[in-house]
């Protein structure tokens, strides 16, 4: 399988402040699992993980400002 992308799914918000990651680089998701938090003011919008596998990329950093639709990072699906 190829590599997935994650993204910020919020269609009612056009930029946010910030990233929260809760997986290391490298690290490995359960299909489902919670990859990150998009942080907002006066609210958190959870980034799960669409398939099983290993976090290959954080393409952004904490403080950074994050667009909508942006591609936050890549896993490598399992089995690939």
């Amino acid at each position: 399988m190829p590599d997935r992308a994650l993204t910020p799914t919020d269609p009612g918000t056009t930029e946010t402040p910030g990233i929260l990651w809760l997986v290391e680089g490298g690290g490995e998701l359960e299909s489902y699992a919670r990859a990150a938090e998009i942080l907002i003011p006066g609210a958190s919008v959870d980034v799960t993980a669409g398939v099983a596998g290993r976090l290959t990329s954080r393409l952004v950093v904490p403080g950074e400002r994050l667009q909508s639709g942006q591609v936050l990072g890549t896993i490598e699906c399992e089995g690939t």
